[in-house]
């Protein structure tokens, strides 16, 4: 999601600042539709009418989700190697071969005009809402001045309320049709409000930026902003490198800045054993699990994936989902596994406790997706626990230990004594000729064909 302006902070435990006490830069309101109709004087000052900012703030409410959102995203809290393997899911990899196929045409016009890799412009569009299956269904003035208005991220929030009014008043799209993420990212690739009226382009002329519904404008737009942010035309975003022994990266800062050349004279090496192509460029190493697994030396594209995310799990998705699209293999190094890394079987029990316990519906399947993660988030609400929605192995524990009992077995029931035939009249007794001799029986039974019972074996 587009959060450039601001870095993205976690604020835990914030609650809306008109039910308690306001912070000592927070202006205090009776409610929250007095916190939004405080917004009408910097609206009308930019050029946003009273009918316009009356229609889009109508009947909004406070919406505790986004709250619960704001407080807990996934590319901060969730283990890299965990957001990583969610972000690159088999099927998400298929879909995303499939959408190359289908606009590859597109794709490559758009790496010709922008100078951005055609795969870095896909794989956003996978990570940010798989492919615009995802795009958000909240109201984005209703999410911006939920959390302005709470002071969750309040600053973030105020710098985007009057440019998401702007863009309604522009008619760039609907009130209707302006949805998206519960931090107002809007459309295919989750652009907020500043950036899209920044940076978002009118790729197919047709007069409107329209990244909700026109595919070509949301593309478009991604590689622009990421020509702004300084993507260099034909370098890749990085590498997944093998450590030397001995070699401990945390003794090594996040921000030190070595050519390539200067890291491999430290015995720092492609994983593949190939030698860098430029040995000059300069990265930065980073190892987010130190040597317990993959290691990688960051370029500068991926510093502007970081422009479209400040986050640096979300940017190796990007970067990894893109390489995975053009063809590479997965890392080499296994991520390790831990608290937060169910196995299949696992993550499928899970999934069966869940939708017995009324959580989730749909299939078990083992693939943690949006369906899954909401379950979790619906099952922590119940309980009364942080709302984070990660399927760890204690959430799972407390699903067993709330399953209902198997019930007890069912005892076999005696087989019912055979019907005996209804009683036939008997027929008068008939003149019968007198016996004849029997003829000698043979030592073999008959055969069934004949109507025998076949011997018992």
């Amino acid at each position: 999601m587009r959060i450039t302006t601001f870095p993205k902070t976690l604020i835990f435990g914030a609650i809306p600042a008109f039910l308690l006490a306001a912070g000592p830069s927070e202006p205090a309101y009776a409610d929250f539709n007095s916190c939004v109709k405080s917004f009408w004087p910097s609206a009308k000052k930019a050029g946003v009418s009273w009918e316009t900012f009356e229609k889009a703030t109508a009947g909004i409410a406070l919406d505790k989700e986004v709250i619960e959102s704001a407080n807990y995203q996934p590319e901060y809290k969730k283990p890299v190697g965990e957001y990583v393997d969610r972000a690159i899911s088999p099927k998400r990899l298929a879909k995303g071969k499939e959408k190359f196929i289908e606009y590859g045409p597109l794709l490559s016009q758009i790496e010709a005009k922008y100078g951005v890799d055609k795969h870095i412009v896909l794989a956003i569009w996978g990570v940010e809402s798989n492919f615009g299956d995802n795009k958000g269904d909240k109201g984005v003035i209703q999410s911006l001045m939920t959390l302005a208005c709470s002071g969750t991220k309040a600053k973030f929030a105020r710098g985007q309320i009057v440019s998401a009014l702007k863009i309604l008043q522009r008619g760039d799209t609907s009130h209707d049709r302006m949805n998206g993420s519960w931090a107002g990212a809007m459309g295919h690739t989750q652009f907020i409000p500043t950036t899209y009226t920044a940076y978002a382009v009118d790729y197919d002329g047709d007069g409107r930026r329209d990244i909700w519904d026109t595919i070509p404008d949301a593309l478009g737009s991604t590689a622009a902003y990421l020509k702004v942010s300084n993507w260099v035309p034909g370098q890749t975003w990085g590498y997944e490198v093998k450590l030397p022994k001995g070699f401990n990266p945390a003794r090594v800062s996040e921000s030190t800045y070595k050519t390539l050349g200067q890291w491999q004279s430290m015995g720092i090496t492609r994983v593949n054993g190939q030698p860098f192509p430029r040995a000059g460029d300069k990265a930065q190493l980073w190892a987010p699990e130190g040597t317990k697994g993959p290691a990688f030396l960051t370029l500068n594209n991926f510093r502007s994936l970081l422009r479209y995310n400040n986050a640096k799990s979300y940017a190796l998705a990007v970067g990894h989902l893109a390489d995975r699209l053009a063809g590479y293999g997965p890392f080499v190094q296994p991520w390790p596994t831990g608290e937060r890394q169910l196995s299949m079987e696992q993550r499928m029990e899970l999934q069966t406790l869940l939708i017995q316990q009324g959580h989730l519906e749909g299939e078990v399947d083992g693939i943690i997706g949006s369906g899954t993660l909401e379950g979790v988030r619906s099952y922590q609400r119940a309980k009364g626990l942080a709302v984070d929605g990660y399927p760890t192995l204690t959430i799972l524990k407390l699903l067993r230990a709330e399953a209902p009992p198997p019930p007890p077995p069912v005892a076999p029931t005696p087989a019912a004594a055979a019907p005996q035939p209804a009683p036939q009249a008997v027929p008068a007794p008939q003149a019968v000729p007198a016996p004849q001799a029997a003829p000698a029986q043979s030592s073999q039974p008959k055969s069934t064909a004949d109507g025998a019972a076949p011997p018992a074996n």
